[in-house]
């Protein structure tokens, strides 16, 4: 652990403020993106940031042009980038995400914060399952050089060979997603036997939900902790230490981070059990700096000191916002529908798929749930009323449970579907 992570939270605050009013100023100066949208407004420091507005992907997306492919948020000239990463996107065009030489450092030592809290440490090996290509991943695996790892890169889609390289290199980690992770259990039962002492999941929520790690644990004969990047603000920004009670701000001093309202945008406090969609700001970016950017990502906040030492707000992800479902004004996350399945291990196998009846966020009673049974299982109407009796208890939502048998719902060697539009 660095002794940046130990900082007290109040003077990390204060020396963010610090580095927010510079990069406002830097903002102003030389983002035209920027420029614009704070035309009126008067910032100052960390403590008003809330009054300043949001920032949504699509408006970015609208500033590309065939001149300026990154978006009116660039602010460094074609020489000072050194890297350029893009996200997949929703129209056929990526978007492009430019880094500078200090960007990118400060990408990897965050990053090397963020796995290192998993108890991740030199000299031991790791086998990673990202296929890093264009994406922001790679700047993750660039973390692994950094904590000092023997780095096993085998790939998405290679189970075989992953296999092969658990059984011949006998690594003591493994970094997957948690579909992915799940998979490889069923697939696989002798996992408990082999050398894999840490499972570092991270790509989607899943990993903190109780239910769904015990399952891994004890699929993996492991210890899991998560990670969790939003790719146009950094990759593995929050990992979660070896305490496994949410993940910690490894990228801290280089981000901000503030909790909203999803529907009204209105500031939430970062105090513990609020919970609320993430907001994050760059703090000491230079190629495109973003301010207050809407991540889309629902999480739960501890703030209780944490036996490791690290300090700071703590988070678990429970689901995306834009994957949010609304049934008689209540909100239901599909990932938490799975949480409370998973309490009906071995009966089900976990896996979920939420079916909506209708287009749009807004459902009408019951939502239909597809609930996968575990293998040999024989459906029953009495297992059905029980999941959607706890489900109505815990989530506070009608749903109608449908069993299907075991097999039925899909398995992913990366993410996980539990929507089907």
């Amino acid at each position: 652990m660095t002794e940046a992570e130990r900082l007290p939270w109040d003077e990390q605050l204060a020396r963010d403020d610090e580095s927010y009013r510079e990069q406002l100023a830097y903002l102003l100066e030389r983002s035209p993106f920027y420029r614009l949208k704070l035309a009126g407004f008067e910032p100052d420091g960390l403590a008003e940031i809330a009054e300043l507005p949001l920032t949504e992907k699509d408006e970015l997306r609208a500033t590309v042009t065939p001149e300026n492919r990154f978006g009116a948020h660039l602010c460094v000239s074609r020489d000072e980038i050194i890297r350029i990463y893009s996200t997949s996107g929703t129209t056929g065009t990526p978007s492009y995400i430019p880094l500078t030489a200090s960007d990118y450092e400060n990408w990897v030592i965050g990053s090397a914060r963020s796995y290192g809290a998993s108890g991740l440490s030199a000299g031991q090996r790791l086998v990673s399952t990202y296929n890093a290509g264009p994406y922001v991943a790679g700047a993750a695996l660039a973390a692994f050089d950094r904590i000092g790892v023997s780095h096993i890169p085998v790939g998405t889609g290679n189970t075989e060979r992953l296999l092969k390289a658990i059984e011949l290199l006998e690594p003591e980690a493994i970094v997957l997603t948690p579909s992915y992770a799940a998979y490889l259990v069923e697939r696989e039962p002798g996992l408990a036997e082999s050398s894999v002492e840490r499972v570092l999941v991270a790509g989607e929520p899943g990993g903190g939900e109780p239910g769904f790690r015990a399952k891994l644990e004890e699929g993996w004969g492991a210890r899991v902790t998560e990670a969790m990047g939003i790719g146009d603000i950094g990759p593995s920004l929050w990992g979660e230490c070896e305490e496994q009670d949410r993940m910690h701000l490894g990228a801290r001093g280089y981000v901000h981070a503030e909790l909203i309202d999803p529907d009204t945008g209105e500031a939430r406090p970062l105090e513990d059990g609020t919970s609320g969609e993430l907001v994050l700001t760059h703090l000491r970016h230079r190629a495109a700096p973003l301010l207050r950017f809407r991540t889309r990502d629902q999480v739960e906040v501890r703030t209780s000191p944490c036996p490791c030492g690290r300090t700071g707000p703590r988070v678990r992800c429970i689901g995306r916002t834009d994957d949010m479902l609304i049934v008689r004004g209540v909100n239901v996350f599909p990932s938490a529908v799975r949480e409370v399945v998973a309490e009906f291990v071995p009966a089900v196998t976990g896996r979920v798929l939420v079916k909506p009846a209708s287009p749009g966020a807004r459902q009408d009673p019951p939502l239909p749930v597809s609930v996968e049974l575990g293998e040999a299982v024989t459906p029953t109407d009495g297992l059905s009323k029980s999941i959607a009796a706890r489900l109505r208890e815990t989530l506070v939502f009608q749903a109608r449970v449908d069993l299907v048998q075991w097999g039925t719902l899909a398995r992913s060697e990366y993410k996980s579907m539990l929507v089907e539009r």
